[in-house]
């Protein structure tokens, strides 16, 4: 069945703004190397994350509430369950960044030794998770079952290769431990929570693809993959500030 306007629209807008993201991380890794301006970085990783907030994590339906909706309706219920949402991200957002001020304030402009190559590649990995999970939600939302499990199913792994880069390489390759110093300490600090989240976000995804096997999502109600994709997200907002303040801002240790 070919896809509605509607759908081909949010389709090709979701895929617009991967290539704008993909394109800010390349031209990002090659101010970091070529100049030293940690401002560009920032006004980058700031366009960055409005594009994530706006397009992919969709903040305007925080205002989308019907004020005169049945508090027992679907409609309502769904609204409350979207401030909800955002509350408990913008709280877990204190504690990011406070880690994010504890690097600034006790690493200045130095950063600890990394594997520069694996960084970016991490960071490819976990953008590219939500293009998929942005696809995986479009589908569901315009009842394309089959794109929506292909998508999330895709996200899901690469969470998992996510995982396995930050943890299982580049912790076991770094020079140095948490207890080596201020350095280190930061490092496993802001990996090892930022990690956490992802992990926890792997298992919603899994839970919400095993429920979309069994078939309990519709177009008109589909919360859960929703807020989902808003959590997925999220994380990744985290680490696009993350990521500059680990590996490009600043001279080596």
């Amino acid at each position: 069945m070919p896809a509605s306007p509607e759908k081909s629209s949010a389709l090709r807008m979701g895929l617009l703004i991967f290539l704008g993201l993909a394109v800010l991380t390349a031209l990002e890794f090659a101010m970091a190397i070529l100049l030293a301006f940690w401002q560009l970085l920032l006004l980058v990783s700031l366009f960055k994350a409005g594009l994530v907030l706006y397009y992919y994590m969709h903040v305007s339906r925080l205002f989308e509430a019907d004020q005169d909706a049945d508090h027992e309706s679907y409609a309502y219920r769904l609204a409350t369950n979207r401030i909800g949402l955002w509350l408990f991200l913008v709280s877990d957002a204190f504690i990011f960044g406070g880690l994010l001020i504890s690097r600034i304030n006790l690493l200045g402009l130095t950063r600890p030794e990394l594997n520069q190559v694996l960084g970016l590649s991490v960071t490819s990995v976990l953008l590219i998770s939500s293009f998929f999970m942005n696809r995986a939600e479009t589908a569901m939302a315009h009842g394309d079952r089959r794109q929506f499990i292909r998508g999330i199913g895709v996200t899901l792994f690469l969470g998992m290769l996510f995982l396995a880069g930050v943890v299982g390489v580049e912790w076991q390759i770094a020079a140095f431990g948490p207890g080596d110093g201020v350095a280190g300490a930061i490092f496993y600090a802001m990996t090892g929570f930022h990690a956490f989240h992802v992990l926890t976000g792997v298992i919603f995804l899994m839970v919400v693809l095993r429920n979309g096997l069994r078939g309990r999502y519709s177009v008109e109600k589909h919360w859960a993959v929703e807020a989902c994709a808003v959590y997925w997200h999220f994380v990744d907002v985290v680490w696009i500030f993350f990521y500059p303040a680990l590996y490009l801002i600043g001279t080596v240790l």
